[in-house]
């Protein structure tokens, strides 16, 4: 069995508290052989046109707490190369977003070859997708973030960055990490809002998972859409999710989805899948 922690939408609001929790989570991850910690961006307080120049302490808080991944949140992206790197540079773990280019836009036959699908590239903070194993699974995570500067916007002249639609880069992506890799996990750990999540789930077959962020949307029950399962935990620390995954050796899945605001499951909806039975369930923070 595979175990995700997860959250999104800190906006610098991590208390005391919730750090303490989130770091036992993790501890309890360990000790049963392991499992991710994981974030849907927007950890930072500052704003999407300001940074500080030290970085975003909350980073470093959550890097001591043992986080494994986040995606790039609008509030964590900038249009310079300086204010971009400062404000992931207390991160001491992979920030993911696939989407996300140096200016000018590369060709689309370049973004399907070469650096372009590779982890990361050394003009850009980021990763584009991580492989993990951990307990005896094999998991990409693939980053996807909201388009803060596009191709036909005009601030695309000052930015040092474009970043391409999540939809048509998860199109492009996920087929080739899933020949490259064989995972028995493909995550989608996006920044999209739940609405584009659900188009993103409809529309790219592959992806088992998606874990989002943006919207601030409390997914009490999840939600699923086609083979995919969709998972958000709210806002400024308010819940966290935690996701049981398990393979299905009949290939007749049922995937069990729940709310739990007292640590006590309240597992509410038994659905069909394909490949994999996934229990998630949202607790208070």
């Amino acid at each position: 069995m595979l175990q995700i922690i997860h959250t999104n939408d800190f906006h610098d609001r991590l208390t005391d508290a919730a750090a303490d929790r989130l770091a036992g989570l993790k501890r309890e991850l360990m000790a049963t052989g392991g499992g991710l910690l994981l974030d849907a961006g927007d950890a930072g307080g500052a704003g999407n046109l300001t940074y500080h120049s030290g970085g975003e302490l909350i980073l470093e808080r959550m890097s001591r707490i043992g986080y494994d991944a986040m995606t790039v949140g609008n509030r964590d992206f900038h249009l310079t190369r300086v204010g971009f790197r400062c404000k992931l540079s207390r991160a001491t773990f992979p920030i993911l977003c696939a989407n996300v280019y140096p200016a000018p836009m590369p060709s689309d036959a370049d973004r399907s070859t070469g650096e372009y699908i590779s982890g990361r590239t050394d003009e850009l903070p980021v990763h584009r997708y991580l492989v993990r194993e951990t307990n005896g699974w094999r998991v990409v995570i693939l980053g996807l973030t909201v388009p803060m500067i596009t191709p036909q916007m005009l601030s695309r002249k000052v930015s040092a960055y474009v970043f391409e639609t999540p939809l048509r880069c998860a199109q492009r992506l996920v087929p080739l990490l899933r020949e490259r890799y064989s995972p028995d996990l493909l995550i989608a750990l996006t920044h999209i809002g739940f609405t584009r999540d659900q188009e993103l789930a409809s529309t790219v077959p592959g992806i088992d998972l998606i874990i989002g962020g943006h919207s601030h949307t409390v997914l009490e029950d999840g939600l699923q859409v086609e083979n995919t399962l969709i998972v958000q935990a709210g806002s400024r620390g308010s819940h966290v999710g935690r996701i049981e995954i398990e393979k299905n050796t009949n290939a007749v899945i049922n995937a069990n989805v729940g709310t739990d605001t007292n640590t006590d499951t309240n597992l509410a909806q038994s659905r069909e899948r394909s490949a994999l039975i996934l229990r998630s369930k949202l607790e208070t923070l």
